[in-house]
């Protein structure tokens, strides 16, 4: 498991997937303000807390889907907060997004949906494109319903699908939306063990939107804490030493899952 320190046990600095500096993020207000976060090269990397507390404002903000009220996001050398159209979609081809619903299209098939990012961002044959589909459908175990389309699988296998499309491009960094949302706790857990074993496989980056506590404790390697109230991220660690030491007694009873005294 990584350390929660910015170097290796050797003091060889880690290479800084994501670094984000002063970000403050909201909407018509500030909803999270100054945030200093690293995010490690094949590290999995959890975001979360209370509910409102701004991690799926912040997960916008780092695919650059909206821009930051304050402050840098960076990613292979360019700030989204503040990069032009162009460099954006450089910079997109770096990452690839699951979101919380899968957000397959219906009508087409699996293999047509993970095509898409191909079809987008290269010029490959059609042949190519197939043969890279199927591949990343194989990888996340669907390779023998590369012709179904979403309405005809299960849940958890449009998840594995939206994963598959992520990886189309072979992203060094994969954003994962509430991906154990809607699912029973056997299937959270094939798809945790799923992301564990690409993690392992390509060293991908994965940076986990999610208040489940079984995913973040089985297979998380950090967890950044943010606090709605509070307005800021208030923790960052192991989740086991978060749970076990934190000097924050919110942030101990929230991984522990002690009631609040109004309960």
């Amino acid at each position: 498991m990584p350390s929660s320190s910015p170097t290796s046990s050797s003091n060889t600095p880690r290479e800084v997937a994501i670094a984000l500096r002063g970000v403050t993020i909201g909407y018509d207000r500030p909803i999270v303000e100054g945030i200093d976060l690293d995010i490690y090269a094949g590290e999995i990397m959890f975001i979360g807390g209370g509910s409102g507390c701004g991690k799926t404002t912040l997960l916008s903000n780092m695919t650059a889907l909206r821009k930051p009220f304050a402050g840098s996001i960076t990613i292979a050398g360019t700030d989204v907060a503040t990069a032009d159209d162009e460099a954006i979609a450089r910079v997109r081809r770096r990452f690839g997004v699951m979101y919380q619903l899968g957000a397959l299209f219906g009508g087409k098939t699996l293999l047509e949906n993970v095509r898409l990012p191909l079809e987008e961002f290269t010029d490959l044959s059609d042949r190519a494109m197939d043969d890279i589909a199927r591949a990343k459908l194989g990888l996340v175990g669907l390779g023998a319903h590369a012709h179904k389309e979403p309405s005809e699988i299960s849940g958890g296998m449009q998840k594995r699908a939206a994963i598959a499309r992520a990886l189309a491009l072979d992203p060094p960094i994969i954003f994962l939306d509430e991906p154990s949302a809607g699912l029973d706790p056997v299937t959270s857990a094939d798809l945790d063990a799923l992301i564990v074993a690409l993690n392992r496989m390509l060293g991908t980056t994965f940076v986990i939107i999610s208040h489940e506590l079984a995913s973040i404790y089985a297979i998380g390697h950090r967890f950044a804490m943010l606090d709605g109230a509070r307005k800021r991220l208030v923790a960052l660690g192991t989740p086991t030493e978060l749970r076990d030491s934190s000097p924050d007694p919110w942030v101990r009873n929230f991984l522990n899952r002690v009631p609040t005294a109004e309960t």
